[in-house]
């Protein structure tokens, strides 16, 4: 069986310098540790934004970076989604814009997803009129539509409060087998909800 993702690198920016080596098939893959542990970090390289120093990502059998080979594939090639924890929402577009600009866009498909996440009710409202967890919902559904080889989440349930972060949890469960998954969270109570594979960071 392919695994969902390989990554053997070295992550160096200022005075961090971290290596990250794991392997999982498993349909979510969780990274857990304290802040300031290198979390984000990771998962800003296998994304694509952030450069590694050496080794090699492959993502669902595609390598995205291999430094020795020298292969790094452009961020938009990657077909990762990607759900930031302020989300990065556009703000001039309506809750439909955003969701719909993720496959330039069949309305039909918008229409549905925005029905499975709950937020058919917002989908014309502006994002500065929505709350923490409305707007990760529609972050979510954005990745979703994007149709990603895997779907990258840089701890999605920060800052909500525990109503809205278990609500968001639930949904991230109910889609967790669709799409391979990395999950950034400090919490292993998360990750064990997901039935995750922990890789400790």
């Amino acid at each position: 069986m392919t695994p969902h993702f390989d990554v053997d690198l070295r992550v160096a920016h200022g005075d961090f310098v971290r290596d990250y080596k794991f392997v999982s098939a498993a349909p979510v893959t969780a990274l857990v540790g304290p802040s300031g542990a290198g979390k984000t970090s990771l998962l800003h390289a296998i994304a694509g934004l952030l450069v590694p120093e050496a080794g090699h990502i492959r993502v669902a059998g595609t390598t995205l970076f291999d430094a020795a080979a020298g292969v790094s594939v452009p961020v938009p090639a990657r077909r990762l989604g990607l759900v930031f924890q302020d989300a990065r929402l556009f703000p001039h577009l309506s809750v439909r814009g955003n969701l719909a600009y993720a496959r330039r866009a069949d309305a039909d498909a918008v229409t549905a997803m925005a029905a499975r996440l709950g937020i058919a009710a917002l989908l014309d409202r502006w994002p500065r009129h929505l709350s923490g967890g409305e707007i990760r919902r529609v972050a979510l559904g954005r990745a979703l539509l994007s149709r990603p080889a895997a779907l990258l989440l840089d701890e999605p349930l920060a800052h909500l409060d525990p109503a809205r972060a278990a609500s968001l949890l639930d949904l991230i469960a109910m889609v967790s087998g669709e799409v391979p998954m990395l999950h950034v969270t400090h919490d292993a109570r998360e990750a064990e909800r997901l039935g995750a594979m922990v890789v400790a960071v």
